[in-house]
């Protein structure tokens, strides 16, 4: 059966005007299930019992379990869910003085083999479904009593590479009749998927687009994130002024700083002098320590400095809070030691 939380709302009047229901059905339905947050269709009780059993024989809702749940000091939650077909992903809740982010995954495992991610080394299984991202949004919210203000695809998958299934998640999440998070609270976090951010920028979605970027020559970059051997910083940076034409929108770039890699000051001027005079905005992310990777947290002097420099030299620059450092922090780690026991 489908589920029904994999349709957007035009989507969704589209399957009832189908079966013979009204239109206007599906503006209840999209109610009863992103504002009321039901779990069931017969709890939808302005729909008729004849609609309620229609549903019912048609569609799920998919409502996910919890497997495990970390709570860090600082108070961020990470969440393993059961995605209700023996695969397991993760969200991770954070808290901000501006509201309640959420860090949400796009796939069961990931294809893009960033050596310094935890996700590496988790096989690939498939997307996840509209449904299925919007559902962490929605699982949180339940086990919280309160409201995500901000959603980031920065989880486990590479978002643009299940790009219909996230456009079409962003597309629920921003519906004003549903969950109604706006536009410029969600950020779409992409390893350098050149065609993709051409698609992304002709898409009229007012979201923001982050790149990991991490390093500033080819050979290191490809060290790092074998995806740069097929779009290499060239065409990335390209793609990137390109998108800021398009869009008139500012660009986030992820660079986590490794120790005796990727930190030093000649790292800094070159990072400079590759995003002079681009509409951005460098977010320097302490990188995790994970199990059998080869990279470590740069000091915080070098990562300060590293900051003050890109300031110095009109780069807008800041340093990531580190959030759930206690807690398997960096994204793909509970999954992978989960999958151990």
């Amino acid at each position: 059966m489908k589920n029904i939380k994999d349709f957007d709302l035009a989507d969704l009047q589209e399957e009832l005007v189908a079966v013979g229901e009204k239109k206007f059905r599906a503006e209840q339905i999209f109610k009863w299930l992103y504002v009321d947050k039901v779990m069931s269709f017969d709890e939808m009780t302005n729909l008729s019992l004849d609609l309620r059993n229609k549903l019912k024989e048609n569609y799920t809702i998919c409502n996910y379990k919890i497997l495990k749940k970390q709570e860090s000091s600082d108070g961020t939650k990470k969440y393993l869910f059961d995605v209700l077909d023996g695969n397991a992903i993760e969200t991770v809740l954070m808290q901000y003085h501006h509201g309640k982010t959420i860090c949400v995954s796009s796939q069961i495992g990931c294809k893009m083999g960033c050596k310094f991610c935890a996700s590496t080394g988790i096989k690939f299984e498939r997307n996840l479904t509209p449904g299925e991202i919007v559902e962490q949004i929605l699982a949180v919210e339940q086990d919280i009593g309160d409201k995500i203000s901000n959603v980031v695809f920065m989880g486990i998958g590479e978002p643009l590479d299940n790009y219909d299934n996230v456009i079409k998640a962003i597309r629920i999440l921003n519906n004003q009749k549903g969950l109604n998070i706006g536009a410029r609270h969600i950020s779409v976090s992409t390893s350098g998927l050149v065609p993709r951010i051409y698609d992304l920028a002709n898409e009229n979605i007012q979201c923001t687009l982050s790149i990991s970027l991490h390093a500033t020559t080819d050979e290191k970059r490809s060290s790092m994130m074998p995806v740069n051997n097929r779009y290499n910083i060239t065409e990335l940076m390209k793609a990137c002024k390109d998108y800021i034409k398009i869009t008139n929108k500012r660009i986030s770039f992820e660079y986590a700083l490794a120790k005796d890699n990727n930190d030093n000051l000649n790292d800094a001027k070159q990072l400079v002098n590759l995003l002079k005079g681009m509409l951005c905005h460098v977010n320097l992310i302490p990188i995790n320590k994970i199990e059998n990777g080869q990279y470590s947290k740069s000091t915080n002097e070098n990562i300060i400095k590293f900051r003050d420099y890109l300031n110095d030299n009109g780069i807008v620059a800041t340093i990531r809070r580190e959030l759930g450092s206690d807690i398997d922090a960096a994204c793909g780690q509970l999954r992978r030691k989960n999958l151990k026991n």
